[in-house]
């Protein structure tokens, strides 16, 4: 099982980037899948999430307004869509994945790194 993420980089303030994260050895479409980061000395942190079968979608209370989840199952990917990046959404983000059936998150991808410069 892998999840592959990509898409972080370096912006500035204002800006917009799009995460993506590939999954492969799992039906896609059986898993939440979600997207977190982690800023260092921070705990990590769930931004969004997106149900495996009514693609109900949860966000942060403090990504709200400017980060939107999507999923694409026929091509086993789960975008995070960012914008009006601000300096405080520097962090390292990582994708997750979890059965429909378990209450735990059961794969994460590597993680990428997003720095937002003011």
């Amino acid at each position: 099982v892998q999840l592959q993420a990509s898409g972080g980089g370096l912006v500035q303030a204002g800006g917009s980037l799009l995460l993506s994260c590939v999954a492969s050895g799992i039906t896609f479409s059986n898993y939440n899948v979600a997207w977190f980061r982690q800023a260092p000395g921070k705990e990590r942190e769930l931004l969004a999430s997106i149900r495996w079968n009514s693609g109900s979608t949860y966000r942060a209370d403090s990504v709200k307004d400017r980060f939107t989840i999507s999923r694409d199952n026929a091509k086993n990917t789960v975008s995070l869509q960012m914008n009006n990046l601000k300096p405080e959404d520097t962090a390292t983000y990582y994708c997750a994945a979890q059965n429909y059936r378990r209450a735990e998150y059961d794969y994460w991808g590597q993680g990428t790194l997003v720095t937002v410069s003011s």
